[in-house]
């Protein structure tokens, strides 16, 4: 049997996207392995797709292979399918192999590939989702490799297009979308989990002082997109001479809030480099 996509690792970030390409082509469209062949076939029940044998019959059956384990079990999942997609290669059918692997760059995945026996043109496309895709309001970085057609390229931004925004870079930009939007969304909990605290201290209920902080943030975001105006020019638009705001800030800044945020995201940048 052949699949349009299979999905070889079932965690959040690998379902989440098997689910927004069965809104497009279908559970029976999709195939699914895990190391758990009880999680794996839950979820493939789920989508009403295929639980698959192995990670070889995934790379065997799928048009697009998407890994989407762990950094850890990265090469030794690589070496395990390698054969299969050499033989593919060879007769003329190629899969293109899809990673969402968070620090893996493509030359380290040809790599793996050779050493195991997958020489030469082996198309891949490297993407780094965040979480939001979970609730389809994610962003999504492509980049593919020279072997990778348009057209391939195209189908897959359609397959996956319901998880949210896609936008295609130049790969050496992937390490700075990981550290940004890839680890973000774990820091902008921090930062509602921290409003809520505050509203609650405050003397707001802790479920509404919640809503307000996630709502506070997601209007927020909101503002930036749909008005295209700089986050300086909308955040002095809520500062009144003398006001609640500007003594906020005020704490804000005296805390380092700004350099603490670009630290983060430093050391999440410098963590991607590492795991590459």
């Amino acid at each position: 049997m052949s699949y349009t996509i299979t999905c070889i690792g079932s965690g959040n970030m690998g379902s989440a996207l098997m689910k927004a390409a069965a809104r497009v082509v279908g559970g029976a469209a999709i195939g699914v392995t895990d190391a758990d062949r009880t999680k794996a076939e839950a979820f493939a029940a789920e989508l009403g797709g295929g639980a698959l044998a192995s990670n070889t019959v995934a790379a065997a059956e799928g048009r697009f292979v998407l890994l989407a384990v762990k950094p850890q079990v990265a090469r030794t999942v690589l070496a395990e399918i390698a054969p299969v997609l050499a033989q593919r290669l060879k007769e003329g059918r190629p899969a293109v192999l899809v990673s969402i692997v968070a620090g893996l760059s493509i030359g380290t995945m040809m790599k793996h590939l050779a050493d195991a026996g997958c020489p030469g043109q082996q198309p891949i496309i490297r993407l780094m989702p965040n979480t939001p895709a979970l609730v389809a309001k994610g962003l999504i970085a492509l980049a593919p490799s020279p072997e990778v057609s348009s057209d391939a390229v195209q189908e897959l931004k359609q397959l996956l297009g319901q998880a949210g925004i896609i936008d295609q870079i130049d790969e050496h930009l992937m390490d700075a979308v990981t550290a940004l939007s890839g680890s973000g969304p774990a820091f902008v909990y921090l930062f509602i989990e921290a409003l809520a605290d505050a509203g609650v201290r405050s003397g707001l209920s802790r479920d509404r002082a919640l809503r307000y902080a996630a709502r506070t943030v997601l209007g927020a975001a909101a503002m930036v997109e749909e008005t295209g105006q700089h986050p300086g020019v909308l955040k002095d638009a809520v500062t009144s001479p003398g006001g609640t705001t500007i003594a906020g800030i005020a704490a804000l800044e005296q805390g380092a809030f700004r350099g603490t945020v670009m630290s983060a995201v430093d050391a999440a940048f410098c963590r991607s480099k590492e795991l590459g």
